[in-house]
């Protein structure tokens, strides 16, 4: 006989983030993290709003998110994982190595909730490498592959 032990998924508010992730506003990208499955699968959220500083240039009048700043949450949603899953007490720090197959499908607007699903596809010693989808109303809007890699904090 055999007995499955369930899977307890955890999360991760703003105050937590700020203790995983060294980034700060304005360039912190996501606002919470739901579902985290050690290292394995993470859902990154972020409430995209008109103030934020880059919708001033992108573009006046038709603010939309850019690209890159969709991929930069899908990766510090990636990295948090990670520090959390290696214990998460800042020894370390996640430097971002690749982004692959990137597309974007849907411009992302203010009032946007812009969701990050990111999931492991490998892990080789302290690289990780993440397949990472961007939704919005489960519209996929952006897609990625990614990979990061855990360094001692000080270390280059």
């Amino acid at each position: 006989m055999t007995t499955e032990m369930a899977t307890t998924l955890e999360s991760a508010d703003i105050q937590k983030i700020l203790e995983l992730l060294p980034h700060r506003y304005p360039f912190l990208m996501v606002d919470r993290i739901t579902a985290i499955d050690k290292d394995r699968s993470a859902i990154g959220h972020k409430n995209v709003t008109a103030n934020e500083p880059h919708f001033q240039g992108h573009f006046p009048n038709y603010p939309v998110m850019p690209g890159v700043l969709i991929i930069e949450g899908m990766a510090q949603t990636a990295g948090a994982i990670c520090q959390l899953a290696t214990g998460g007490d800042n020894s370390s720090i996640v430097y971002f190595m690749t982004i692959d197959a990137a597309k974007f499908r849907k411009p992302v607007v203010p009032g946007d909730h812009l969701q990050y699903h990111v999931k492991q596809s490998k892990k080789r010693g302290n690289i990780w490498k993440f397949d990472c989808v961007g939704t919005v109303d489960d519209a996929r809007v952006a897609e990625a592959s990614i990979s990061a890699m855990l360094v001692a904090a000080g270390a280059r």
